[in-house]
């Protein structure tokens, strides 16, 4: 059976450290650099999906939706009914 020794919890630590502030020195340098790949491809995506969905909507989708509107805005104009007369109360001492 093996026991835990300074020395080993040290080693143990220190490649612990290196390797947490080597990482931290790599991702400083080339951090901006992955970063920008990243947005890059993004990028590309958006403009890719942009592009099959036929880019900006022609004629007929915009008077497809002011119909709509039009439709909308004649069911929001219903008139209200009476529900009732108004009744007050008065307080009896």
């Amino acid at each position: 059976m093996q026991e835990a020794s300074l020395v080993g919890l040290i080693k143990t630590l220190l490649i612990i450290l290196l390797i947490y502030f080597g990482l931290k020195i790599i991702f400083k340098w080339f951090g901006p650099l992955i970063l920008k790949y990243f947005m890059k491809k993004m990028g590309e995506k958006a403009f890719k999906g942009f592009s099959q969905n036929g880019g900006f909507p022609n004629q007929q989708t915009q008077q497809r939706t002011e119909n709509n509107i039009d439709k909308n805005s004649k069911n929001n104009k219903k008139e209200k009914k009476p529900v009732g007369e108004y009744i007050d109360y008065e307080e009896i001492d």
